[in-house]
């Protein structure tokens, strides 16, 4: 049996009102590509593209060209000459083409085909890859992005987290985004981004979600900026509120290590003395169990001693503890009594953490209650993704490119169909 190029595409891009009636190969600078003609069907109008109705053709217009995804290693072009209509309620219109959306140089099937590799490679290798600019694979990303949002189902969404993720250099609000998640134990995805982590910003999230979203959502999880506390427990009031466990242990480590530091200093002029935390600063951020060989030794022999680097240390793996507690009473007299014990170590950064902790109690101890029903620490592995995602096109010029990038990655977007699709 005689298979032609015609053939292959009338089964996997067949086009409703069109006829593939030519093909050819021409040789462009060393490289094979091959041309398609395309041509209206005599017995369907064209479409309106407003309307979606069948309108008299009004002129026709010349010969445009679309890249289609590559065959063989081969490039593919569509040619036709469009139509213009004359549509009774919208005017003198280019028809709707199947095929085309707009004034873009490439078919949809080709926007897909780009769009759904950037994702596993950086936009700059994909378009030396597929021998296109990098414009259009960020027109395809873009594309792809508007059109997931403008269909995305937001029904059923039960649990958010709230955070915010570093860009740029510096510590200002504008090297920030404050990013909302979705983190159901069905479904894990980017819901909203946006500039800045103020509170104003996150209004407009919430805001951008709807009311409907809004009035469904049963658990809130953050980090402890005042910001996102403050609209939180005003917007979403319904809502059990908790402080993610990730962001308690990062001030905990963190006030070890700064407790290392100044024992460090302290002991400038006792070489002896100050062997005993050469090399602790990792050692010391990890859980006691997850310490094993010779570096066990050196935390045991720093334990015994009466520095007050491993006095900070056995309060943080104290406070371990309370992430096994199924009951909230006795997780708060537990905490209490934590950090009335902290209190008396005279530790200033360990009381620090502790003033923090009895502030937000209530938040702290609503992880407690939300525990079975939603997994927090999904935030911050979304947030790790976001963090890979700018890693691995060293960083983005604008933060409207990062912003598109992290929804098409992470916001696990719908995409048109496609009429064939590779095993």
């Amino acid at each position: 049996m005689h298979i032609t190029f015609k053939t292959i595409l009338n089964r996997i891009q067949p086009l409703n009102g069109f006829i593939f009636f030519d093909e050819r190969i021409r040789d462009d600078r060393h490289r094979l590509i091959i041309d398609v003609s395309i041509r209206e069907h005599k017995q369907q109008k064209a479409i309106c593209p407003e309307c979606k109705k069948a309108c008299p053709t009004y002129d026709h217009l010349s010969e445009r060209e679309w890249q289609y995804v590559p065959c063989l290693g081969l490039g593919v072009f569509f040619h036709y000459a469009p139509r213009r209509v004359s549509c009774p309620e919208h005017g003198i219109l280019v028809e709707a083409m199947p095929w085309s959306d707009g004034k873009r140089p490439y078919c949809q099937a080709m926007i897909q085909f780009l769009g759904n590799w950037a994702r596993r490679l950086s936009w700059k290798e994909t378009a030396a890859i597929f021998k296109v600019s990098w414009q259009a694979v960020y027109r395809s990303v873009d594309w792809m992005v508007d059109w997931g949002l403008k269909h995305r189902n937001l029904e059923g969404i039960t649990a958010i987290g709230v955070d915010e993720i570093h860009v740029g250099h510096g510590k200002k609000s504008v090297n920030y985004l404050t990013v909302i998640y979705e983190i159901d134990a069905c479904c894990r995805r980017l819901l909203w981004v946006g500039r800045k982590r103020t509170a104003a910003t996150l209004r407009k999230g919430l805001a951008a979600l709807g009311e409907p979203v809004l009035n469904g959502i049963q658990y809130v999880c953050s980090d402890m900026w005042k910001a996102y506390l403050k609209v939180v427990g005003t917007r979403l009031k319904q809502a059990c509120h908790m402080i993610d466990r990730f962001h308690i242990t990062q001030h905990l480590n963190e006030a070890v290590d700064e407790v290392r530091r100044k024992d460090v200093l302290a002991m400038t002029a006792r070489p002896r003395a100050k062997q005993k935390l050469k090399k602790m600063r990792w050692i010391l951020l990890r859980r006691k169990t997850r310490v094993l060989g010779k570096a066990r030794e050196k935390l045991n022999r720093l334990l015994s001693g009466r520095l007050q680097t491993g006095r900070a240390y056995i309060l943080k793996e104290a406070f371990c503890h309370f992430w096994d507690y199924r009951s909230v009473t006795w997780a708060g007299a537990f905490m209490r009594a934590w950090i009335q014990r902290v209190k008396r170590s005279r530790i200033a950064p360990m009381i620090k953490v502790a003033n923090m902790i009895a502030t937000h109690e209530g938040l702290i101890l609503n992880w407690i209650r939300a525990r079975r029903e939603v997994f927090t620490g999904a935030t911050e592995g979304l947030n790790n993704k976001a963090r890979v995602v700018t890693r691995r096109s060293y960083g983005f010029r604008t933060l409207h490119v990062m912003e598109l990038a992290l929804y098409h990655t992470l916001g696990q977007l719908p995409e048109p169909k496609v009429t064939h699709k590779l095993w």
